[in-house]
């Protein structure tokens, strides 16, 4: 079943409907229930700490209340800015989207992809149909470069999602690809109130995600102080909260020794958020792939009026 359903689900990966069709033999995963045995632990936007606990709708509260005296633990390597876009760019950032062709994704998904092609396996890179970004999300961009920790921050992919509870949106556990996303993973959290689901990575490092490929650039990896964990037990889960219009980024030890996802459970109503990714060190502009690169580079400067597109599609 490694070809897309109707749905567009396809493999391991589904939805209700393709869970409720008995043809198709399909059991839903169960994760929620599998990470609710497990002792865990809620990262906190303020302080920059996690508590034991898993609901994150009280965070605020319960960072005024200096979270009930328990110990908070260190978790490097997560930034959460609630209120990163105000709600006139909210609106602004969501008409543009919805005024777009949605394509299907996988696990209940809807997407639209702004990068280049690139097959992970074969590690290859081309342009594809890559022409840059539609003009609407242009300040975005800008206001990601404002912040101290991505100020030299630039986006060669950029790719707005959709989870819908109705179709029990989800993504599965995973580390992002390693071969040529680089280090920070940052998504801006439009509508929908949402959590990011940590576990220990614990299998081969030479066997997926292409994080072999990391050694090849670690050295400019970005400095930082303490990179560890304070807990390191193997089998905790750390829940990160996405608040409606924040900012998330993913770097350092959550980046390459945890997987992260988005439970079933955790869609509440229609969720859509901004996905960005940049280039590893060897396809920046002098890095040692960057003729591989340089067009791709080159047009991610640009941005284009979606509404023309959209006349020309009509």
């Amino acid at each position: 079943m490694n070809y897309p359903r109707e749905c567009g689900c396809k493999g391991a990966r589904s939805c209700l409907k393709c869970e409720s069709n008995s043809d198709l033999g399909i059991k839903p995963k169960a994760f929620y229930q599998e990470f609710k045995t497990r002792k865990s632990f809620v990262f906190c936007p303020y302080c920059s700490k996690i508590y034991e606990g898993w609901d994150t709708e009280n965070i605020e509260a319960e960072h005024a209340a200096s979270h009930n005296n328990l110990p908070g633990y260190n978790f490097p390597g997560i930034l959460v800015q609630p209120d990163f876009i105000t709600k006139d760019e909210l609106n602004h950032l969501m008409k543009g989207i919805d005024e777009m062709h949605w394509d299907v994704s996988q696990s209940g998904r809807r997407k639209q992809n702004f990068g280049p092609k690139t097959n992970f396996k074969k590690r290859k890179l081309q342009l594809g149909q890559f022409k840059g970004f539609p003009e609407f999300s242009e300040f975005v961009q800008t206001k990601l470069r404002q912040v101290p920790l991505l100020h030299d921050f630039y986006v060669i992919e950029q790719c707005s999602l959709e989870y819908d509870p109705e179709k029990g949106a989800s993504i599965d556990p995973h580390i992002d690809d390693c071969w040529v996303w680089g280090e920070r993973v940052v998504t801006v959290n439009c509508i929908g109130d949402s959590v990011l689901t940590f576990t220990k990575f614990t299998d081969d490092p030479n066997l997926k995600y292409n994080l072999d490929y990391v050694d090849t650039y670690k050295q400019h990896l970005l400095p930082r102080g303490p990179e560890r964990c304070d807990l390191q037990e193997e089998d905790f889960v750390v829940r990160v909260p996405q608040p409606e219009r924040s900012l998330v980024v993913i770097y350092g030890e959550p980046r390459y020794n945890w997987e992260h996802c988005v439970l079933r459970e955790d869609i509440k109503t229609r969720r859509v958020c901004v996905a960005y990714r940049e280039f590893t060190p060897p396809y920046l502009v002098n890095g040692n792939e960057a003729e591989q690169s340089e067009q791709i580079n080159e047009l991610a400067k640009y941005f284009w009026n979606h509404n023309h597109l959209n006349k020309i599609i009509e």
